[in-house]
């Protein structure tokens, strides 16, 4: 037996021997440059292309079979760019040849390539430059044969790649990318043992005009065949240029990446990212990349300002009423990557001093779709309107109407979710439990439901917008239920004379590219209702006394302090057309009178005129102080009232010249009668007459000349007063 393996041995040695007699042959009598041009031809024939070899080729044997060349370079294929597919400066290689024969080890030296330059290009039509360089099934399974015969063991001495670049261009989207002042360098690689690698190199992409410079450091460990391998202390750190005006620093890093090729399978681990003064990190959890993926990670966002971020990138941050809006926003949530979407479950995220909650699902293509589902416990939407001054410089010069509906962003946006606040602001007024529901898709938007809390009472509401067609339309459809009017108002016209209940619903729809134009185009229905409340500021009932008693030519009775009116009721229902409120029956009921009347409301001005008829109850018990002659006037009197003004604080006052004119057009109609009764005794033989009709015609025509008379003369003596 051993005799069997000492000759087995020499067997060994002696074809090994041959093998190295025989390569020191080839080393002594062949130039491989005397070859040049039948590989060059070799490579034309297989694929076309012309390999040009214009440095000279330097091949060594042993104890390395090496191998030195350059600059050489590759033709592009044809329809495509006079520049070569590939080309280099110089390239080395060698590998041991005894561990090679005997054990099947490919202990390699150094890999150096220097001044490698790689074009890639895609046509018009699709096709690219690359396309008759794809393997065909048959070399793909012979290469899969020779991997499974390949080396067991690799072992390279180091890594050296300098001023490599690379070129993609589409030519049918224009998109153009670039690697440039490519260094990759690494330590000894064999299996099982950590190594460094670093690489740093320039890039520039189109469109966005963007580019920088990054620099990558790691170290890596693989395992037999490659097929698995960590990756730890990943550092890629840099510069970018293009996503502001100012060269923006990055920094990433990795603790620890493990993956497996077999198995599929990657864990990218702890990874951190700060960029623009924010700092990000995520915890992933491990995953198979195979068929569909399924990625989740904690991902966590530290407090950051995002006005501050905003200047960082150029961009203006919003003039707000509150100036310390916009600076502490902070994210956390559970995050898992799917095919079509990102979905954040246990949701965090906080701005300024509110906090929200809940899920949200992301869409990573254009078929996806928006999902939410979230909750606010507060959050005051007037911090983030324009400061006070603005919006009244553009409630001045009325460009505050002139914003425009976001049709842009209504006719993208494909959405579905709610918002449940449990307290939030907007306009000065308070809602409580609002909630939200937002439905969007093909360019029709819907904010239903619409429910909150207001002020002691209720809002519902359904709001749509259509940006589908060319000019966008508006409808709504409110009601208010039982709401308290005094805070109300006090909230949004920042007003405090009026008080009481009300009940109200408004369906409305206009159609215009701004809010000024819908207001213009309104249309629909409205009414409300206010009961059990007072005006206050305004002294309905004194202002009437004091009419009567400058009509009377009395002195006018003393004020009550304070001035107010309480009311019973106070309704009107009506229609709009084209944003005007026509109203035919308002119905104002006091403790001591009613009001009824018409009028309109201008919404796009915000202007009221109101023409209305006041009459005295019976029994005005409530009215201490007034006189009998004022209750004789009042009681047989029918006061026309002007109410006029703004919607915010009209002004409410006694129609003095109508009371005027009533009082003479009374005085007149008395004489006149007079007269016509004498004239009617003169025709009837009442009196004593001449035998003709001409002193009767005399008196008819005296009768009318007097009344035009005396309508000229009261009217001048009252309405002249």
């Amino acid at each position: 037996m051993a005799r069997l393996v000492k000759s087995l041995l020499i067997i060994v040695a002696s074809v090994v021997g041959i093998a190295v007699l025989a390569l020191v042959a080839v080393l002594l009598f062949f130039d491989p440059n005397d070859y040049r041009e039948q590989i060059s031809a070799g490579v034309r024939d297989a694929t076309g292309r012309d390999l040009t070899i214009e440095g000279e080729l330097s091949l060594s044997v042993f104890p390395w079979l090496a191998i030195e060349m350059g600059p050489v370079s590759l033709g592009n294929a044809e329809g495509f760019s006079d520049l070569p597919f590939m080309q280099f400066k110089h390239a080395s290689l060698s590998v041991r040849i005894v561990p090679l024969l005997l054990r099947r080890e490919a202990s390699v030296g150094t890999i150096s390539i220097d001044g490698l330059l790689v074009n890639l290009e895609v046509a018009a039509d699709g096709t690219t430059n690359w396309d008759d360089l794809s393997g065909t099934e048959s070399s793909a399974a012979a290469g899969d044969s020779a991997t499974g015969s390949g080396p067991s063991r690799i072992d390279v001495g180091n890594i050296r790649v300098s001023d490599a670049s690379a070129f993609y261009t589409d030519a049918r989207t224009g998109d153009a990318y670039a690697i440039t002042n490519l260094e990759i360098n690494s330590d000894k690689i064999v299996a099982d043992r950590p190594f460094d690698l670093d690489a740093e190199f320039n890039f520039s992409a189109n469109p966005g005009d963007l580019g920088g410079h990054i620099a990558i450091r790691a170290t890596v460990t693989m395992a037999e065949g490659a097929t698995q391998g960590m990756i730890e202390g990943l550092n890629v750190a840099g510069e970018l240029r293009g996503i502001a005006s100012q060269v923006v620093d990055f920094n990433f890093n990795s603790r620890s990446i493990t993956f497996d090729t077999v198995a599929e399978r990657l864990n990218l681990g702890e990874l951190d990212l700060a960029i623009l003064g924010v700092s990000m990190s995520a915890i992933v959890e491990p995953f198979s990349y195979s068929g569909s993926p399924q990625a989740k990670a904690e991902l966590r966002v530290a407090e950051f300002s995002l006005k501050e971020l905003m200047l960082a990138l150029d961009l203006e941050p919003p003039a707000t009423a509150n100036n310390r809006a916009l600076s502490r926003v902070y994210f956390s949530a559970n995050a898992t990557l799917g095919t079509d979407s990102l979905t954040l479950d246990a949701l965090t995220l906080a701005l300024d001093d509110s906090a929200m909650a809940g899920s949200m699902s992301l869409p990573i293509n254009e078929s996806g779709a928006l999902r939410f589902d979230l909750h606010v416990n507060t959050i005051n939407l007037d911090d983030y309107m324009a400061p006070a001054d603005t919006a009244a410089a553009a409630v001045a010069d009325d460009s505050g109407d002139d914003i425009e509906i976001p049709v842009d962003l209504i006719r993208s946006l494909n959405a579905s979710g709610r918002f449940r606040i449990d307290r939030a602001f907007l306009s000065g007024m308070e809602f409580t439990n609002l909630e939200l529901g937002l439905q969007s898709s093909d360019g029709r938007l819907r904010l239903h439901p619409l429910t909150a809390d207001l002020y002691e009472g209720s809002y519902n509401g359904d709001v749509r917008i259509d940006a589908s067609k060319d000019i966008p339309s508006i409808s709504v459809n409110e009601k208010l239920t039982g709401v308290n009017l005094s805070a109300l108002a006090r909230s949004m016209f920042d007003q405090d004379n009026i008080s009481g209940t009300i009940n109200g619903s408004f369906a409305l729809a206009g159609a215009g590219r701004n809010l000024a134009s819908i207001r213009r185009d309104l249309d629909g229905n409205m009414s409300f209702e206010v009961a059990d409340g007072a005006w206050e500021g305004t002294d309905v009932w004194h202002q009437l006394r004091a009419a009567r008693a400058m009509f009377r030519q009395e002195a006018a009775p003393e004020p009550r302090l304070p001035a107010r009116t309480e009311f019973t009721s106070i309704s009107a229902t009506g229609t709009v057309t084209n944003g005007i409120f026509q109203n035919d029956d308002l119905l104002i009921e006091l403790p001591f009178l009613r009001l009824t009347g018409s009028g309109i409301v201008d919404l796009p001005a915000a202007q009221v005129n109101y023409t209305v008829e006041a009459r005295v109850f019976d029994n005005p018990e409530r009215e201490s102080g007034m006189t009998e002659a004022e209750f004789a006037d009042f009681s047989r009197t029918v006061v026309p009232v002007r109410i006029t003004g703004s919607l915010a604080s009209p002004t409410v006052r006694p129609d003095i010249e109508a009371v005027f004119r009533q009082q003479v057009e009374g005085a007149i109609q008395e004489q006149v009668d007079k007269l016509k009764d004498r004239f009617l005794n003169r025709l009837l033989g009442g009196e004593e007459q001449s035998g003709d009709d001409e002193p009767a015609q005399q008196d008819e025509e005296q009768a009318e000349d007097l009344g035009q008379q005396l309508r000229n003369k009261l009217l001048k003596d009252l309405i002249g007063r």
